[in-house]
């Protein structure tokens, strides 16, 4: 995460995770330099994506875009809809 992603992004998301590796995810890209962790965030989510922990891996190694993450039917979004397509742009690095 850069300062940069924070700046462009300004969105809080928590992700519900089923399957290996599931529960509740967030990643604030809004507040502080950003942050991520296990659990809800620290404020209120502006997005909360539904999805199986495999495809919430697919999207962040660019294998599968959030549109199409939704329109298959195996995951949902509530809150802000537009903000997920932001996701891709990020550089997560391991």
């Amino acid at each position: 995460m850069t300062e940069e992603n924070v700046r462009s992004t300004q969105g809080v998301f928590q992700f519900e995770l089923s399957g290996d590796g599931g529960g509740t995810w967030y990643i604030d890209l809004k507040n502080k330099g950003g942050s991520t962790g296990f659990g809800k965030p620290p404020g209120t989510a502006d997005v909360v994506m539904s999805m199986s922990s495999a495809d919430f891996v697919k999207m962040f190694t660019d294998k599968l875009k959030p549109f199409m993450a939704f329109m298959s039917g195996n995951s949902s979004v509530k809150g802000d809809t537009v903000l997920p397509s932001s996701l891709p742009q990020i550089n997560f690095e391991h």
